[in-house]
């Protein structure tokens, strides 16, 4: 499988990883301190090429991830759970198997910046997504099941809007972990 946009990861062994699965060029972040030379040639690759940004589903990897969306507007995203990225305690995409992988790539996100979106606050908190005390568990199944990834209350509600989540899928999502968490 060959991947025509350049894909951002963290560092050398998150692209040895990308590259046992798919035929890809990526870009190194380096750790959390992205550099504003890194930040260029994401811009020309996202210009030249497109990006999909590919972290690890961790605070880290989501800061380095809003960093780079907030800097290159129009990234894709590719997203896999704490459970495929962790491996004997440790947490990241050089753990995913390349099966993980290909699938998180072949479900990537694009965000859309300044979106409107469909979905409200009030939405999340009538399904139980926001101040309940299982609230944290139900987001952590709808991004996976959405494949956006798992994110708080607040980042939650943008990313299902930025990614263009429509309320029929939300709902579809909602009503399949209904049913899991009924039959247990």
């Amino acid at each position: 499988m060959k991947i025509k946009e350049l894909i951002v990861v963290e560092g050398r062994d998150d692209t040895a990883a990308i590259k046992r699965a798919v035929n890809a060029d990526t870009i190194e972040t380096g750790g959390s301190a992205i550099h504003d030379r890194t930040i260029e040639k994401i811009r020309l690759a996202q210009k030249k090429r497109g990006v999909i940004i590919f972290t690890d589903p961790d605070y880290p990897g989501e800061r380095i991830r809003k960093i780079i969306s907030r800097a290159v507007p129009g990234c894709k995203h590719a997203f896999i759970t704490r459970e495929d990225g962790t491996r004997k305690g440790d947490i990241g995409v050089e753990n995913a198997s390349p099966e993980v992988i290909i699938k998180a790539l072949s479900d990537v996100h694009t965000e859309m910046a300044e979106t409107a979106g469909e979905l409200t606050s009030d939405d999340l908190l009538a399904c139980g997504l926001t101040s309940g005390p299982d609230s944290k568990e139900r987001r952590v199944k709808l991004g996976e099941r959405l494949g956006i990834g798992y994110a708080n209350a607040k980042q939650m509600l943008q990313r299902l809007n930025a990614f263009q989540i429509s309320r029929e899928d939300f709902e579809a999502a909602i009503e399949a972990i209904d049913k899991e968490e009924e039959q247990g």
